[in-house]
């Protein structure tokens, strides 16, 4: 039977007796209704899972024995960045989602001349907090022991100044394809991906001008929730993580 993962943002050694923070407290006893001596496993994003008991449940908090540690070795050894362009409500936090499940290592949120999602300095902090909560529960379903880095949102020059690796634009007419990057040897690569209304000739000048290259997926132009999470995956078949 597989056990419920919940994210603990806290230390977990071994021997442990720890109080579960709220959030996770109520997902294992409200909703899924553990009891004392049930088992269950908690990660703090450091690589490893730990095998957990509850051990007492009362009005005021809900306490768990940490047993064991076991290294998660899941991850992909393709380093993708994804820098997503701000898209509106549901359609962001799908992307977060999916690309999660399916191995990115960083997300950077970005605004740009043709975002239609405007975030002052008050609805960025909420936002953040929202996505990061998409990211945990994205991990906490998939297996992954390492959440996912997503930084503050950010204009397209400070994102694209943080590509890490080679930068690719998808680009339905660019020469360089998933083929010509086969044997590259790929360890880490930054994938831009341009909001709903695509990224307008300055945002490419600056994408270009920061180092990214472009990359045809294919003939058709997709929808950003559907570009990102279709080229993560075709990056990762490429690199062997799918295989």
């Amino acid at each position: 039977m597989r056990l419920t993962r919940s994210f603990v943002a806290q230390p977990l050694p071994v021997g442990s007796t720890i109080t579960l923070p709220e959030d996770a407290a109520a997902h294992l006893v409200r909703v899924l209704r553990l009891q004392a001596g049930d088992p269950c496993v908690l990660f703090n994003g450091d690589g490893f899972d730990r095998e957990a008991r509850i051990a007492s449940v009362s009005k005021r908090e809900v306490l768990a024995d940490i047993i064991a540690s076991r290294q998660v070795d899941n991850e992909s050894p393709l380093a993708i960045t994804l820098l997503q362009g701000i898209a509106r409500g549901e359609k962001m936090d799908l992307i977060l989602q999916k690309a999660t499940e399916l191995g990115v290592a960083r997300i950077l949120p970005a605004s740009s001349e043709r975002s239609e999602v405007k975030l002052d300095a008050q609805r960025a902090d909420k936002r953040v907090a929202h996505w990061r909560e998409v990211v945990v529960s994205a991990c906490e379903q998939s297996g992954r022991a390492r959440v996912p880095e997503v930084a503050p949102p950010l204009v397209l020059a400070q994102a694209a100044a943080r590509r890490e690796g080679r930068g690719f634009i998808l680009d339905p007419f660019a020469p360089q394809t998933l083929s010509t990057l086969q044997g590259n040897q790929l360890r880490a690569c930054t994938l831009a991906i341009g909001p709903e209304g695509g990224w307008s000739p300055r945002d490419r000048e600056q994408l270009v001008a920061a180092g990214f290259e472009g990359l045809r997926l294919g003939p058709r132009i997709l929808r950003t929730e559907t570009a990102g999470i279709a080229a993560i995956a075709a990056l990762q078949a490429m690199s062997g993580d799918l295989g």
